[in-house]
């Protein structure tokens, strides 16, 4: 009797690392391979939009991937059926819909899959319910892709001729720029103004307690003190005087934990706490959601939902298992199930940001993960898991003093019930949570005054954008969505129109130049109202209450007329290269800094005649302990720093963590190191020598 054949299917996924942790979950009756992202797109070479025929868009094989593309059509074949399970928003929608045409499978059928967490249970519940692809989906995609290439193709050429070679223009890119470029304006027209401020150190006669209260001003009403006279009248007034309880108040104030992540507020919150740049923080979060290997009954899971979310919807079964977990683990009276309310823009087809499951507690992974990691994922735990808890609470207290008419004002706070606290404590809160307890007053009651403190204070201009500031800027003005924060950043950085100094984003000449030239030209590409409109008709598209054609015939037309009007007005611009103090070794010239996407970068003003170049050479003031050579700061292609011999590839020396200056082993007398991170630590190069400390608070240290 022969044995029946088993059905082999296809599963199509985006990624390597994906894929393998799916393959495990489905077993040898699939084969899950990856699309290594989109293998179809516009061409590089050229518009590959017929504006003149209902922006038809001229899609091709994308260069390098042919041989992958005819790899998945020989295992199309080969399968009984074809899932396509990219990844589940509009750009993974789009991938789906070409991979279909590609295949020859039809869209219409049952082809495609979707899962918001890579967990056993949820693929193999995912792959029980195939849906057609959602075209919807797919034409929301079109309508960005077509609209950004006409943007970027019809603009870039008009700054090419017009200012530099290689410059390009974008639409959520040029706006990002033009927030950068404004705030710098703000910064050097703000005209600080001077006020001063009076604190008291008070002691309580019956306690014997001290605290501190601030001046407020006369009678009910608050004065400013705008200058050292007006402030050196009121230390008079008050000095050796007796400050009087006019009155004491107390109250208690709830605060409720803040929802669990979006895509914007981790990338937000990782910046703040651990200074990550959003690119980075995307990356981290990729390898989370792709699959960790756990072992034992475990085994390779996705440890977070889908990272590229808006969305602050939690399911039903999440709730229920948080429940569970955080009544067992803090008692029933620190819980609470919360649903949060997402903002009016937001797309509520994925979850937001949380654990797959909260039992996999940070603590019992932490070994399995990298530092970041395990830094990521115990952020978007802890986020969670305060999210379903209850409330905290804090007994407020206040006092209103006199000394000689002049009006004070303390103020306490205390936390006496933790709730979500026990959990997570939010950056807004830390100072509260520190508590300054004010002692039991009463009206009448007479203070000492121990200490007068008068400062000058001048009004400071806002303050630069980070990657949080501004990632929190483009959301709240309805510009780009999840997936576009990091790249637009990454992007305006990349083409030297904003540099970082540490954490901040200045505009450079390049970007206030491009900026002007855009505001006067292409005012509409560089408004936050009109591109946050152009959101709007984007999600339209997605919902199904626009046509995508229709949405791009009503831009068009303005922008050719810009076009036209840009080409004839614009005049030449010269920007010239900033001169470098390092001659060229082959013609003697001083060589300028040049811009590439690898980075900044030295290079021979000569050129053509002369095409020499050089890495920009960054030291450390620290010495080889190969070959006596100094050590380099330099950057891996993926940008990550690390230190090499200055004499490579003679000298092979190469380390990532940092050479310390002006200090040797005091055992051998070698090469310190420092170690970052978990674990940190200050240790001797010489493998011979076991010398190591803990770092202190005095080792110094610059953060790249």
């Amino acid at each position: 009797m022969a044995t029946k054949k088993v059905k082999q299917k296809l599963l199509i996924v985006e990624s390597p690392a994906k894929a393998g942790t799916i393959q495990k979950y489905l077993g040898k009756n699939y084969k899950v391979v990856a699309s290594m992202g989109h293998v179809i797109d516009l061409p590089k070479s050229t518009l590959g939009v017929d504006v003149d025929n209902g922006f038809k868009p001229r899609y091709i094989t994308i260069r390098g991937k042919g041989d992958l593309l005819t790899s998945l059509k020989k295992e199309a074949k080969k399968a009984d059926a074809v899932l396509l399970a990219t990844d589940p928003d509009r750009e993974g929608e789009a991938i789906s819909w070409h991979l279909a045409h590609a295949l020859k499978i039809d869209p219409e059928s049952n082809c495609r899959v979707t899962f918001n967490e890579i967990t056993k249970n949820a693929v193999k519940e995912a792959i029980k319910k195939p849906r057609p692809i959602d075209m919807n989906l797919v034409n929301a995609q079109q309508a960005r892709r077509v609209l950004d290439r006409i943007v970027g193709y019809k603009i870039s050429p008009i700054l090419w001729e017009k200012v530099k070679r290689g410059l390009s223009a974008g639409r959520v890119q040029s706006v990002a720029t033009r927030l950068i470029c404004d705030r710098e304006e703000e910064i050097l027209n703000f005209v600080p103004e001077e006020y001063h401020t009076i604190d008291v150190k008070l002691k309580d006669r019956k306690s014997k307690k001290t605290f501190s209260a601030h001046y407020y001003g006369e009678g009910d009403s608050e004065t400013k003190l705008t200058c050292y006279a007006e402030a050196q009248t009121v230390v008079d007034d008050i000095k050796d005087s007796e400050f009087i309880v006019l009155s004491t108040k107390e109250s208690e104030k709830k605060r409720n934990p803040q929802p669990p992540f979006t895509t914007s507020t981790l990338q937000q919150d990782a910046s703040r706490k651990y200074s990550y740049q959003a690119s980075r923080t995307m990356q981290i979060a990729q390898t989370l959601y792709e699959g960790v290997r756990l072992g034992g009954k475990l085994g390779t899971i996705g440890l977070i939902t889908y990272m590229r979310t808006d969305s602050l919807r939690i399911s039903e079964d999440a709730l229920a298992e948080a429940n569970a977990f955080l009544t067992e683990e803090y008692g029933e009276e620190n819980v609470r199930t919360r649903q949060f309310k997402a903002k009016k823009n937001a797309q509520d087809a994925h979850e937001a940001i949380r654990p797959t499951s909260i039992n996999i507690r940070p603590a019992d992974v932490k070994d399995k993960l990298t530092n970041e990691q395990y830094k990521l994922y115990k952020l978007i735990w802890e986020r969670f898991a305060a999210s379903q808890m209850a409330a905290a609470r804090y007994r407020l207290t206040s006092a209103e003093l006199e000394a000689n008419g002049r009006r004070f004002r303390a103020n306490g706070a205390e936390v006496v019930f933790k709730g979500y606290m026990n959990v997570y404590v939010e950056s807004t809160d830390e100072k509260e949570t520190k508590g300054k307890v004010l002692p039991v007053l009463e009206k009448g009651d007479a203070l000492i005054c121990t200490d007068i403190d008068s400062r000058q204070h001048f009004t400071q201009p806002p303050p630069r954008f980070s990657d949080a500031t501004l990632i929190r800027e483009l959301e709240e003005k309805g510009i780009g969505r999840p997936s576009t924060y990091a790249p637009t950043i990454t992007t305006i950085v990349s083409r030297g129109y904003v540099q970082r100094s540490k954490k901040q984003l200045i505009p450079t000449e390049l970007g206030n130049v491009t900026t002007d030239i855009m505001k006067s030209n292409f005012k509409d590409i560089v408004d936050a109202d009109f591109t946050a409109k152009m959101e709007s008709g984007l999600d339209d598209v997605e919902s199904g209450d626009e046509d995508w054609i229709v949405l791009l015939e009503g831009f068009y037309p303005d922008f050719e007329e810009n076009l036209e009007r840009a080409r004839k007005n614009i005049e030449k611009i010269e920007i010239k290269d900033k001169v470098s103090d390092v001659p060229c070794d082959k013609c003697g010239r001083m060589m300028v800094y040049k811009l590439s996407r690898f980075g900044r970068f030295l290079a021979c003003p000569g050129y053509p005649e002369c095409r020499n170049t050089k890495a920009i050479r960054v030291g450390t003031g620290v010495k080889c302990p190969q070959c006596d050579g100094e050590i380099l700061i330099k950057h891996s292609k993926k940008g990550k720093t690390y230190y090499g011999c200055e004499h490579w590839p003679k000298c092979d020396f190469m380390a990532w963590d940092t050479p310390v200056k002006d200090e040797v082993c005091p055992e051998c007398g070698g090469l310190l190191m420092r170690k970052n991170g978990r674990g940190a630590k200050i240790y001797c190069y010489n493998e011979k020598c076991s010398y190591e400390r803990a770092v202190e608070k005095d080792d110094k240290h610059e953060e790249d």
